[in-house]
């Protein structure tokens, strides 16, 4: 299914019956008073949040959701039905805004929650409502209320506890599959990626967290060089970015100090508070370095960034690293109270259509700032082995 995170939709509510002016008329029965009934109430729209829905596609094409009238009230006593509503279902994480004033009216970040995107309008009175001791035969009614009526624009953040940044081909893609069963796809050439794509990490049996990996960044995004940035509205409700860099030396022109410091201009050109989030620096593909350079490698691209943050130096297609990656994450996210249990983060990777990672692996540790660091492969991440085919 294509991936859509925008949408603009318009949501008409109906608008409420009309009261009638009736009184009774039956045999016998002289002066038999009003009996008007009130009109139905307008049927509202109502946005849903669905964890079973990953993507705006359905409002995409489907712009104009409109909800029924009430019915007018009619003579007898009887009352007019109310309009149904209609309900949109939308991803987790959806923000709500209004078009015209740009005001947020609603952030769905809870399965089940729900929200008046337009409300109905009320029914009118109808004549047996104004009847009074002074006043028997009342010829007053009153008219439904109109509905509501809005342009919206629909904004898809997705719901994770870390996010991947980085250039294109930095191996963002390789190391979430590495560490998860997200299955996304991985090629030679930049822009691999196209939309987002969470995958959940296990790192024990009640611990787990959701890894965000968004199509990569590259200098100028903000002025729409590449895909643009705006994908980095899914890092918006992480707890921890990871900036992955290429360390490799395959391209002798390329400098990963220069491309690192072109992500930070972009994030804080996108938004200032993801830019000053907690963000840790993961260097990728040591693999492709001697093991006797590395950890000078490592040094010098600490020393030209001048990083203060933690350091991790991995192998995503190996998997040498990974393991003590990922431990070190939820590590952080449980001393942050942002870690979730196994039961959410099942939920998330559900939502994300992507399933629970593997748990073996281990490789470097947590390095100070500037320290020179060497990855050792102890066990590299392994992943379950298919079921033994049946005899014929």
């Amino acid at each position: 299914m294509k991936f859509i995170d925008e949408a603009r939709i318009e949501v008409i509510a109906g608008s409420g019956g009309n009261g009638i002016v009736s009184f009774r008329r039956e045999k016998f029965v002289p002066r038999g008073g009003p009996d008007g009934g009130d009109g139905g109430r307008g049927g509202s729209v109502i946005a849903v949040a669905d964890r079973n829905i990953n993507t705006l596609i359905d409002y995409r094409y489907a712009r104009l959701h409109r909800a029924r009238n009430g019915q007018h009230g009619r003579g007898s006593d009887q009352y007019g039905r109310s309009g149904e509503d209609v309900l949109l279902r939308v991803p987790v994480g959806t923000v709500v805004y209004d078009l015209d004033s740009g005001v947020q009216l609603a952030d769905l970040d809870a399965d089940g929650q729900r929200v008046v995107l337009a409300r109905g309008g009320d029914g009118g009175l109808g004549n047996i409502r104004f009847k009074s001791s002074t006043n028997r035969a009342p010829r007053q009614s009153t008219p439904g209320k109109p509905g509501e009526q809005r342009r919206l624009r629909l904004e898809l953040k997705v719901l994770a506890d870390v996010g991947l940044l980085g250039m294109p081909n930095a191996g963002k893609s390789t190391f979430i599959a590495r560490v998860s069963n997200a299955r996304p796809k991985i090629a030679d050439y930049p822009f691999t990626t196209l939309h987002p794509n969470l995958g959940v990490v296990r790192v024990g049996a009640a611990h787990s967290f959701v890894v965000a990996d968004i199509p990569g960044l590259i200098e100028g995004a903000a002025e729409g060089a590449g895909l643009g940035h705006q994908f980095l509205r899914h890092l918006q409700r992480t707890r921890l970015l990871l900036h992955l860099v290429d360390a490799s030396e395959l391209v002798p022109d390329r400098d990963p100090v220069h491309e690192a410091r072109a992500i930070e201009r972009e994030l804080a050109r996108y938004d200032a508070a993801l830019a000053a989030r907690e963000r840790w620096l993961v260097l990728n593909k040591i693999d492709l370095l001697p093991q006797a350079e590395r950890a000078q490698r490592v040094a010098d691209i600490v020393h030209g960034l001048e990083w203060r943050a933690p350091v991790f130096a991995i192998s995503a297609l190996t998997g040498e690293g990974c393991r003590a990656l990922c431990l070190a994450i939820d590590g952080h996210l449980q001393r942050a109270g942002a870690g979730t249990g196994t039961d959410a983060g099942t939920d998330a990777g559900t939502n994300a259509g992507s399933g629970a990672g593997t748990g073996a692996g281990t490789g470097a540790a947590e390095h100070a700032p500037g320290a020179a660091t060497t990855a050792a492969v102890d066990v590299r991440f392994t992943r379950p082995a298919p079921p033994p085919a049946e005899p014929d």
